[in-house]
């Protein structure tokens, strides 16, 4: 019973925030749209049993997923949302890999204090943060007047509501998530495989890109997924510091169900977007695996 007891935690947990909502959101994208509250008309009726089942699949048809197909809006939408999560996770990669590399190259008793420093913005408001970008990078903001202070720009950079600053958003607000699995693979490596490869005739740089950065695949693969899977359904990030030629799913997500109050399409934007987002997370979970029969017991 106690491992009964422990393993049903987690499929509880999957069952109630995640498998619950997923079928609420599937009967919503299979209904009809209608000047009510919810706006929607519900093809099924479970409270008629086999016969409301029954009708359903007599009656059942996936119009609301076929009306995705002939407006180019949202398949563009789905690219551009694949090609910002990529590139986005591409640059904190970039940015991320030399700090983790360095926190493990620094003595012992520093460790802990730059670990802390990495997830030191966790400490406030995701929102404050966006919005402490708005004003960074708008015209009259911090980096436009510095830049003008060092004579490097002779008029504000147009930087706020572009994709740069989406960019700049994705990368910041999920750098940590990067640095973290990157750090924890990269802290292992046995330095004596370094000096091995040296003593062999190797150069510094030829044994980091043979040795170090090998070994630390794991972290690389677990922190790409890390960033890639929540930039690409990510909302906030668009709206506040994206501007109208933005496009991302997540704000036509939001689109239609707010400003449109079309919820049976929005609802089928949003079952789409999840089978999109199974595809990384079935990698995530196959390379995790893979890792720890790789360490064995």
């Amino acid at each position: 019973m106690r491992r009964f007891a422990l393993i049903a935690v987690p499929y509880l947990w999957l069952l109630v925030l995640f498998l619950v909502p997923f079928i609420i959101v599937l009967k919503i994208s299979l209904s009809d749209i209608a000047l009510a509250i919810p706006p929607y008309t519900p093809t099924l009726d479970l409270s008629a049993g086999w016969e409301g089942l029954r009708a359903f699949f007599a009656a059942l048809d996936l119009e609301n997923f076929w009306f995705l197909t002939t407006d180019d809006l949202y398949w563009k939408a789905y690219l551009s949302s694949l090609q910002i999560a990529a590139l986005s996770t591409l640059l904190a990669l970039l940015v991320g890999y030399p700090i983790a590399y360095g926190m493990a190259q620094a003595p012992d008793e520093w460790r802990p204090t730059l670990m802390m420093l990495v997830i030191l913005p966790f400490w406030t408001s995701f929102l404050i943060r966006v919005y402490s970008w708005m004003g960074i990078l708008s015209k009259e903001g911090f980096l436009n007047q510095f830049l003008l202070w060092t004579g490097l720009v002779s008029e504000p950079l147009e930087i706020l509501n572009t994709n740069t600053a989406v960019y700049i958003g994705i990368v910041y607000t999920y750098l940590p998530f990067m640095i973290l699995p990157i750090y924890a693979a990269l802290e292992k490596l046995d330095s004596a495989l370094l000096e091995a490869a040296e003593d062999l005739g190797c150069s510094r740089i030829t044994a980091f890109w043979l040795i170090t950065v090998p070994l630390s695949k794991s972290g690389i693969i677990a922190g790409c997924f890390l960033v890639f899977i929540p930039a690409l359904g990510e909302f906030v990030i668009p709206a506040l510091l994206g501007g109208s030629d933005t496009l991302m799913i997540g704000k036509v997500l939001w689109e239609e169900f707010f400003s449109n109050r079309d919820w049976p399409v929005a609802s089928a934007v949003a079952v789409i977007l999840l089978m999109i987002l199974i595809v990384p997370i079935i990698l995530f979970q196959r390379n995790e695996q893979k890792q720890r029969e790789a360490e064995g017991p």
